[in-house]
């Protein structure tokens, strides 16, 4: 039997939001050592390029290579990856790219105008991104997926070329992510990580070319540095733990609930795990299938630790509370494990991404449901969105006035630029102003 208690809150109690705002409260681990380590390598790698990359790629990832061709995963390696991979493992990747491929063929925006009785057009072209860099986490882990989910909407958009780079400790390079990069297509593979990789990629070196964004998950010091290029590059977001929040009205099997819970609690002790639902039994009985399934589950450590520090069972009196306290948590995943899903969703205002009804576990959307898993974290629902299509196209406003259009808009931005005191501004529209 489980020791493991998780948090309980009420609803009702007059300390509850207080309660919620500390247990959603997380700190960055980062600090100012870790913010001057991080300083320190962007300077080395904009300044020396190659050779700083190939030093802190020997010195933190336990390697000795000679220079940087020693360091780049040729097509020869991803497709030799791709064979040798168990034929389900490869069946699997392929039929979740296609899934992935399948949905965000929906997002792609098109280039659009139109004209105004004057003759004037106005429009927007959009236009994909030269070339992303994507990171992939390295070493002990394994994010395959990772690959497909950043790779696929960047491909649909029409992004020309992706550079993929993905630490490869002590020199152990894993066949699935590779397999994945040749599924998906990446142009060119680095085995670098760190903040040394993310300055190779915002600032360009002699063999690592420059790109435009930089997408993809890491740990404190990879984030830290993509904070500190955002501006030379663009960047996905700057992700903290994983979150899941789980609403159900106490007729789903709390073995499941139990599962659900336990799918973000295993990715780390700062992952947060949380369950709302307006029957204080049902609670209890999920607390029970904790404690049944906590001592089986092979990352039993990292569970634990996650739910007693961060996890939450939240007794609601209805599902109108329970969408009020979902809309404050803005949570990275949403499971609405409830007779009528619809109902909820029309009020459902923040949230990542929402798995609906009994059947949907998150953990599909994690590999193959077709959505992306990129997804904003630590309440960023509220204002940003899954990673898209849309994020490697940008827009660019089209204008074009016709004779009588300029005049008309003329004497409009000639007023207004007058009264801000920018008379070049007025000219430049009055020349254009019919007498």
């Amino acid at each position: 039997m489980s020791d493991l208690a998780v948090k309980r809150l009420d609803y009702s109690d007059t300390n509850f939001w207080d309660e919620m705002k500390e247990l959603l409260s997380w700190e960055s681990v980062s600090d100012e050592a870790v913010d001057k380590t991080v300083r320190d390598i962007l300077a080395d790698v904009r300044k020396r390029g190659d050779a700083a990359v190939v030093e802190y790629t020997n010195r933190f990832d336990r390697m000795s290579v000679p220079n940087m061709a020693a360091l780049e995963i040729d097509q020869a390696r991803l497709l030799g990856a791709l064979e040798r991979i168990d034929g389900d493992v490869r069946q699997s990747l392929e039929f979740a790219t296609e899934r992935l491929f399948a949905y965000h063929e929906h997002q792609v925006s098109e280039t659009w105008t139109y004209r105004e009785p004057d003759g004037t057009m106005l429009g927007q072209k959009v236009t994909p991104l030269d070339r992303v860099g994507l990171y992939v986490p390295g070493g002990k882990a394994t994010y395959p997926s990772s690959v497909l989910m950043n790779a696929v909407p960047a491909k649909v958009a029409g992004v020309r070329e992706i550079i993929m780079v993905v630490p490869t400790p002590d020199g152990e390079v894993n066949d699935m992510v590779l397999a994945a990069a040749a599924i998906v297509g990446v142009d060119r593979v680095f085995a670098i990580g760190g903040a040394q990789a993310v300055a190779a990629l915002a600032y360009g070196t002699e063999t690592v070319p420059q790109v435009d964004k930089i997408v993809g998950p890491g740990n404190i010091y990879v984030a830290t540095a993509k904070g500190k290029v955002f501006g030379t590059v663009g960047i996905d977001m700057i992700a903290g733990p994983s979150e899941i929040l789980v609403v159900c009205d106490g007729k789903t099997n709390p073995d499941w609930i139990a599962m659900d819970l336990f799918s973000q609690a295993e990715h780390d002790e700062d992952a947060q795990s949380i369950l709302v639902s307006p029957d204080a039994e049902f609670l209890d009985k999920v607390q029970a299938s904790i404690d049944k399934l906590l001592p089986e589950m092979e990352r039993s450590t990292l569970i634990r630790k996650s739910l007693a520090a961060r996890g939450a069972m939240i007794l609601v009196a209805d599902m109108e509370q329970a969408v009020e306290v979902v809309n404050y948590v803005a949570p990275e995943h949403l499971e609405l494990s409830v007779e009528e899903p619809d109902d909820l969703l029309e009020n459902i205002r923040h949230a990542g991404a929402v798995f609906m009804g009994r059947y949907t576990a998150e953990a599909v959307g994690d590999y193959c449901a077709g959505p992306n898993h990129v997804l904003p974290t630590s309440r960023t629902a509220r204002f940003s969105s899954p990673l898209g299509v849309y994020d490697f196209q940008k827009r660019s406003s089209l204008i074009m006035c016709s004779a009588a259009g300029a005049s008309k808009l003329g004497e409009t931005a000639s007023i207004l630029a007058r009264g801000e005191g920018l008379t070049a501004h007025a000219r430049s529209a009055e020349y254009r102003i019919k007498s």
